[in-house]
């Protein structure tokens, strides 16, 4: 049976310094037991080496496999380098109004992720391109049409799946009509209830009711859902609207804490308080270790001497658990000769793409 500790971090995912484990980072990881990472470019050479640095992840865990996460939409959200396919931007495959086209994108990327012992993605995106002036969604969206985003959507998601790869589509309950960047400062949509639930909210629930693995949540305050605090923080939102209200009960994701819309806004502890109260399961720490660990020692002790806390630690892991015990039954990785043997299949969907448009 897990121990307290070991629960508290399948809850924490954390980033790493580079394209494989420093001796601090292998300490960390032998006195902390997070169970989810996530890589950037400056964790990703090559094929061999990403394997590698995989590999080592899956072998630093115990109990459970470890989530090992990317950003890897296509367009300008791209981390794979070369000779890894560069798919065009969510909207281009938008323009086309092909769900196989999208689930065939979706299991494209699946498969090259599987390949070097990836096992999570964070896509597809299921805001809607609602502003035209949002500095940080944009194309990165199906479509400005909350029905494409989620029939679209949905077949990414599948697409995903098919490839062996968890999908967590992002930012409920919608970043799509922000005109700041959550990166920098939060955002505030200020729409009533309704329109919200006509345009930003479709594309969500219609995943969560066909019973998407993970959803990530957005930095965004919506003072027509909650008036005090941004999603991510927000009880009124993920506990209330999406656990209760949408019936959903797969994992989710809080967005980066280190972005600015939250750390200019809450110290370290109570975001923490706020995340993990309002019904969020995973906690991610992208760049400062010193974050994670800080997080991690706060949250064992609140739940050491609260039970409510505890309660809580309890709800995420089992939802944690379900899913990896689904998903990630072992490290199989399927090596650089699939990889080569995919990716001029891979290179025909980009110019599928890029020859309609």
């Amino acid at each position: 049976m897990a121990t307290l500790r070991e629960k508290i971090g399948q809850m924490i995912m954390i980033g790493l310094k580079g394209e494989e484990l420093t001796q601090r980072e292998k300490r960390l990881l032998r006195d902390y037991p997070f169970g989810g990472f996530i890589l950037f470019k400056r964790n990703l050479r090559e094929p061999k080496q990403i394997l590698s640095l995989c590999r080592a992840l899956c072998e630093s865990k115990k109990e459970l496999p470890p989530f090992i996460a990317v950003d890897q939409e296509g367009g300008r959200v791209h981390r794979l380098p070369a000779p890894f396919t560069h798919f065009p931007p969510a909207a281009a495959v938008g323009r086309m109004r092909n769900p196989d086209l999208a689930f065939r994108v979706g299991e494209a990327m699946a498969r090259e992720l599987s390949a070097v012992g990836i096992n999570l993605n964070f896509a597809p995106v299921l805001d809607v391109n609602s502003n035209p002036k949002n500095p940080v969604i944009g194309d990165r969206s199906l479509s400005s049409d909350p029905s494409e985003v989620a029939r679209l959507g949905w077949s990414v998601t599948e697409g995903l799946r098919g490839g062996g790869i968890i999908p967590c589509g992002k930012h409920f309950p919608g970043h799509g009509d922000t005109s700041e960047d959550s990166h920098l400062e939060l955002p505030i949509v200020g729409k009533e209830v309704a329109a919200l639930k006509a345009v930003e909210l479709p594309p969500f629930i219609h995943a969560c009711r066909h019973r998407i693995e993970s959803l990530m949540t957005a930095h965004v305050l919506y003072p027509g859902l909650d008036p005090e605090y941004p999603a991510t923080l927000s009880r009124t939102i993920i506990n209330k609207l999406l656990r209760q209200e949408v019936g959903y009960n797969g994992v989710v994701f809080g967005d980066d804490l280190e972005m600015q819309a939250i750390r200019k806004n809450y110290p370290l502890e109570e975001a923490v308080t706020l995340t993990v109260n309002a019904g969020v399961d995973v906690l991610m720490f992208c760049r400062e270790t010193a974050n994670s660990v800080a997080a991690f020692d706060f949250l064992y002790h609140q739940a050491e001497k609260n039970a409510k806390m505890k309660t809580r630690v309890e709800e995420s892991y089992q939802r944690i658990q379900t899913l990896k015990q689904r998903s990630l039954k072992s490290f199989t990785a399927t090596g650089q000769e699939e990889l080569k043997n995919i990716l001029p299949v891979h290179r025909k969907i980009v110019d599928e793409i890029q020859g309609s448009l």
